[in-house]
């Protein structure tokens, strides 16, 4: 009996030890993120085990760093007006958002994203693809650490440099040039919100291509851009105190 009650209590401190372990790691991790360039993101790793599971030991991510400064306006603005309008002001999580995507589903609809960028970064850089209440709940641990350590301007900057435009082209650095022939720092209005049409499906809607709908969508993002208020509102990103 008391060989087991030892067992017990073994095991019991290393299920303890390994979750301080996991917590320290991760935050120590996310705070180092604030400041270096993440070279790679998890969603990017998992393209390559895609790839070479389907022995398509040629394919490459194509996937360039480029600091906030060298972003242009535009394609800040356009990702803000597609994918998160109260990324500004919420504190990661848009409430309002899930509330009402819940009460569509409830009325029969389709479930539909509310994820804020804030969600996103903490998802495509640590966490895996799908949905499980399991990845749900690391990716809003991870959120929290995000907002809490990071500048909204950092969380803005790391989301436009892992964000997949295209299948294998990941972040502005390599989508401006791959497009539009241009660098990121002078992508127009117009390009952004192109851009910004994919980020829901980037490996089913085509920038090469782009069809009917995404060119209703795209003028959606024109549409929402003006409305937020263009610099007045990259202004409120750039100085949200922490």
């Amino acid at each position: 009996m008391a060989a087991a009650v030892g067992f017990w209590r073994r095991l019991r401190n290393l299920l303890l030890w390994l979750i301080a372990a996991g917590i320290a790691s991760s935050v120590l991790v996310v705070l180092l993120l604030r400041f270096v360039p993440p070279v790679s993101s998890a969603f990017i790793v998992h393209d390559y085990v895609d790839a070479w599971l389907a022995r398509d030991y040629a394919w490459r991510a194509d996937h360039r760093w480029t600091p906030y400064e060298r972003i242009s306006r535009h394609v800040k603005l356009a990702v803000i007006a597609s994918e998160d309008q109260k990324f500004a002001f919420h504190p990661g999580f848009d409430f309002e958002a899930i509330d009402e995507a819940i009460k569509e589903r409830e009325r029969g609809k389709r479930l539909r994203g509310a994820s804020t960028i804030s969600q996103q970064v903490a998802k495509n850089l640590f966490l895996w693809p799908g949905q499980s209440f399991v990845r749900k709940g690391f990716e809003a641990y991870f959120t929290l650490l995000i907002e809490l350590m990071w500048p909204k301007q950092r969380i803005l900057e790391v989301y436009l440099n892992i964000a997949e435009f295209g299948p294998g082209v990941y972040g502005i650095g390599a989508a401006a040039p791959r497009y539009f022939h241009t660098d990121p720092a002078h992508v127009s209005q117009a390009q952004a919100a192109l851009l910004a049409t994919v980020l829901p499906n980037p490996k089913r809607l085509k920038l090469e291509h782009p069809g009917a709908y995404m060119a209703r969508r795209q003028a959606w993002v024109i549409e929402q851009m003006n409305s937020l208020g263009g610099a007045n509102y990259i202004r409120e990103v750039d100085g949200a105190a922490r």
